[in-house]
């Protein structure tokens, strides 16, 4: 029995108790046999008049008042604050939560003066104590995962895809493109089936409005990659064709791919708050999801939202892209005799490309045009007067199969 570094053996419980019981000895003496002062003697005296033997064991050396200690108030928000997030179909982890706390700091009405917003580790104990921390089985340490990220915005491209079923159980799938570095959702596309013709349409649509990446990172798929198989896909040769390296993950690691995986699991908790009875009613869902994840979610950035992370720049792109010169994606429809119109000027590419829609990628003179996912024709825009130019398309492609 020891509390405060005194340790009260049974001599000394034996003294107090016969003290207690009405036996009369001097007490300054006894307590110098036994060599325990006699503040130490009437201490216990007081507690065993009180609580009895159990005077005599140690009590708790927590403090009655702390000022670190986190207010039923601020208690209250962090609950809030999660069930906020669960509702909205966000993540309702620490960070998470910490990040919608310092939103409520900006209300005054709404937090408590004074009050900083607590740590990582102190929400964690919170929900801990009421019970909303999932119990989850021993990970490996994060030291153990080797962690990667691009430089800068653009550097690297992850795009990958996941099914979702609409109300009437038809099962359609979701291709989503991250930027590495910032995290900003370049894309997020509804599509049929994951082929390579929509696989194309959703990058080149993702360039007009980001610019084209210095390096796509997929998996193995067959609409994005068959390098592994032995031959290359119509996407890897337009990537090639635009100067962006394709890569790939390593055959069963879709770790490699772990930021696009894991964005996954954000936009597919988002998506169960509701059921979307057509493609374009998903389509829509995904673009509200993407406006509000770019310009809300702050989490791992250092309290930057994904796009505040990407126009802090600077912007990569391809080995030896003038960067001076704006790159300009767009769909063209051509006429009935096969021309397409280019800074002002006819290009001719023949009657077999007639009245079809094409994607142009353009920077400066320089000009790519693809049908669906097949490569065109590449060539240098005239700057001459002459209102008429004539090119020479791949005669290997089929124009209207």
């Amino acid at each position: 029995m020891a509390r405060d570094g005194v340790a009260v053996g049974p001599e000394l419980a034996g003294l107090v108790a016969r003290r207690a019981e009405g036996e009369r000895f001097d007490v300054v003496v006894e307590c110098g046999r036994l060599g325990v002062s006699t503040t130490t003697f009437y201490k216990y005296l007081k507690r065993f008049e009180v609580e009895g033997v159990d005077g005599f064991f140690p009590r708790s050396r927590r403090p009655l008042m702390s000022s670190t200690h986190v207010s039923s108030a601020v208690e209250d928000l962090v609950c809030r604050a999660r069930k906020e997030l669960i509702e909205e179909g966000w993540d309702s982890g620490a960070d998470s939560i910490r990040f919608r706390l310092l939103e409520y700091e900006l209300e005054p009405a709404a937090w408590p003066a004074g009050r900083p917003v607590p740590a990582r580790a102190t929400i964690n104990r919170i929900l801990e104590r009421g019970g909303q921390l999932p119990k989850v089985p021993q990970r490996r340490p994060r030291r153990a995962t080797r962690r990667f990220r691009a430089e800068n915005p653009n550097g690297r491209w992850q795009i990958d895809g996941f099914q979702h079923k609409l109300s009437d159980k038809t099962v359609v799938v979701v291709l989503q493109i991250v930027d590495d570095c910032s995290g900003l959702d370049i894309g997020l596309w509804a599509i049929c089936s994951e082929n390579s013709s929509d696989a194309w349409e959703c990058f080149t649509r993702s360039a007009s409005s980001y610019g084209l990446p210095a390096q796509l990172l997929s998996d193995n798929g067959l609409a994005f990659s068959g390098r592994r198989r032995g031959w290359i896909t119509p996407m890897e040769a337009n990537l090639d064709a635009l100067g962006v390296r394709a890569t790939t993950t390593s055959i069963g690691h879709p770790q490699t791919n772990g930021k696009c995986e894991r964005a996954h699991r954000t936009v597919q908790q988002w998506l169960a708050r509701r059921s979307y009875p057509t493609l374009e009613e998903l389509q829509a869902g995904l673009d509200e999801y993407r406006v509000a994840n770019n310009n809300r979610r702050r989490v791992y950035l250092d309290g930057l939202t994904p796009q505040q992370r990407y126009d802090l720049g600077p912007i990569e792109g391809p080995t030896g892209l003038d960067k001076a010169l704006p790159l300009i994606v767009t769909r063209k429809p051509t006429s009935d005799s096969g021309n397409i119109s280019i800074n002002g000027h006819l290009v001719g590419l023949g009657r077999r490309w007639s009245r079809l829609t094409l994607t142009v990628v353009q920077q400066g003179n320089q000009v790519t045009v693809f049908h669906d996912n097949q490569l065109i024709v590449e060539f240098e825009a005239t700057t001459t007067r002459k209102r008429y130019q004539s090119v020479n398309p791949r005669a290997k492609v089929s124009a209207k199969s």
